[in-house]
């Protein structure tokens, strides 16, 4: 059985033509992936830890690692990636196994 993975997205916008031109594309094309936008956000205030602020966030729940790694490595898109590189700064993004409950991260 596939798990999902969530996707954290963290990062500045370095270059606004540059990300345009990627979100024009890249919504539909996480659709076609198996992936989903969970969340949208933009930094509103640091509460507490030492992680240097990034203006945007956007989650993005994917039915696997494999959906996931598809969106990534598919040939058709490398046109797209660019974009996103070129337009953004200080990127994150790290990949969370969806779990229930915290019991299996507190045994």
């Amino acid at each position: 059985m596939t798990q999902p993975v969530y996707a954290l997205n963290l990062f500045n916008v370095s270059n606004q033509d540059e990300y345009l031109a990627y979100s024009r594309r890249s919504a539909a094309e996480v659709g076609s992936h198996g992936g989903r936008v969970v969340a949208l956000g933009k930094f509103r205030e640091a509460v507490a830890g030492e992680v240097e602020p990034r203006q945007v966030m956007i989650l993005v729940e994917w039915e696997s690692k494999d959906a996931f790694d598809s969106y990534c490595n598919n040939p058709r898109l490398s046109d797209l990636h660019p974009h996103r590189e070129k337009g953004t700064d200080a990127y994150i993004w790290h990949l969370f196994d969806k779990i229930e409950d915290l019991r299996p991260i507190l045994k």
